[in-house]
């Protein structure tokens, strides 16, 4: 069963389009993350689903039911913000039952879920605090359990990790996966970090301009993205990217200043044509020394910048021209001027238009 539909959805702020004839299907249980840069329409998006903006054109769905004007309160949707939006007076518990006290639900009902809520999120301790008293981490735990108590098929999270620091960001992230994995209910994720999105994401939507640019799961989305935008967006670092020209022909090719890189085993969309491109390749794709060797396309490197990662190291050196990343172990010692042997296989590579952008 398909949870919740977006079916040509506009939204207009005078002349300025924000969201753009949008279509989307989310289906029962799916954890779906929307992805990308500030101002792309993401969050947008979201606060059209939870009816907190009328959308200029089209229809949404959720669980069959056409809310496009329903009220947020009639939408059973539970939603998560950014700011916590936590009343500052009242206690933690005082907080996760105000929404069902106003709705007039039972006593007996209200603590029931509030218990629930509290042990799920591992907060009962905190139940008798107030949000000062509580760490950003904590307040966050409130802010989802809010959310959890109205018993709602549908979750909506804004951007919910974005104030915190990295350490709790990675622990909250963890908390909201597993609340995902207990409960199955659908949840639609906004965030710019694409680390979240990888992490968390059964599927990811990449938007931009307020367009889907690529929905599917998330290593498709990294191994095969459909633009240079989803290509450069996925990754830390992004995407090597090399400006030159495909060769076509029985032996297709794609040249840069100084290197002639074979496209034989490169799995073209279409037939291959020439003209300008741009070459990706990921920096964790790159194989270095012997292992280079055995590379359909292998070139001596002189190592320009080292930066050890901790876990790995990332170098910078230059083909054809351009800047180019690669990765080894963090236990290998390279330093600036050192010269190597790098080499990758182009089946691993993606190749985009060089005007569109677009894969080819």
């Amino acid at each position: 069963m398909t949870s919740v539909v977006v079916r040509d959805v506009s939204l207009n702020f005078g002349a300025f389009d924000v969201l753009k004839a949008l279509n989307l299907n989310v289906p029962e249980g799916e954890f779906l993350v929307l992805l990308g840069p500030s101002g792309c329409g993401k969050s947008t998006l979201l606060n059209c689903i939870a009816g907190l903006l009328d959308v200029s054109e089209g229809q949404i769905f959720i669980n069959g039911k056409n809310v496009t004007w329903e009220e947020p309160k009639d939408r059973g949707i539970g939603m998560v913000f950014q700011s916590y939006a936590l009343y500052p007076q009242m206690t933690v518990e005082g907080n996760l039952s105000f929404g069902l006290k106003t709705a007039g639900m039972a006593k007996d009902e209200i603590a029931s879920r509030v218990a629930r809520a509290a042990e799920i999120l591992q907060i009962e301790p905190l139940l008798k605090r107030k949000p000062a008293a509580l760490s950003g981490g904590q307040r966050q735990r409130v802010a989802i359990g809010r959310a959890l108590v109205r018993d709602v098929d549908v979750f909506l999270f804004d951007e919910p990790l974005s104030n915190l620091d990295a350490k709790l960001r990675s622990e909250l992230r963890v908390e909201i996966k597993r609340l995902h994995q207990k409960l199955a209910n659908t949840m639609i994720y906004v965030t710019h970090d694409q680390i979240e999105a990888m992490t968390l994401a059964d599927r990811i939507a990449v938007m931009k301009g307020g367009v889907i640019q690529q929905l599917d799961a998330p290593q498709v989305i990294y191994n095969r993205p459909v633009n240079r935008f989803v290509a450069g967006f996925l990754g830390s670092p992004g995407m090597n990217f090399l400006d030159g020209e495909v060769e076509a022909g029985s032996k297709p090719a794609f040249a840069v200043a100084g290197a002639r890189i074979p496209l034989d085993r490169y799995g073209f969309d279409g037939k291959a044509t020439g003209g300008k491109a741009v070459f990706g390749i990921r920096p964790e794709h790159v194989a270095i020394g012997e292992a280079a060797g055995a590379m359909p396309f292998a070139t001596d490197a002189a190592v320009e910048i080292v930066e050890p990662m901790g876990s790995d190291t990332l170098v910078w050196t230059r083909l054809g021209g351009q800047s180019f990343a690669f990765r080894v172990e963090a236990e290998r010692q390279l330093h600036s001027g050192d010269r190597l042997r790098i080499g990758f296989d182009p089946a691993r590579a993606s190749l985009f238009d060089g005007q569109s952008g677009n894969r080819i």
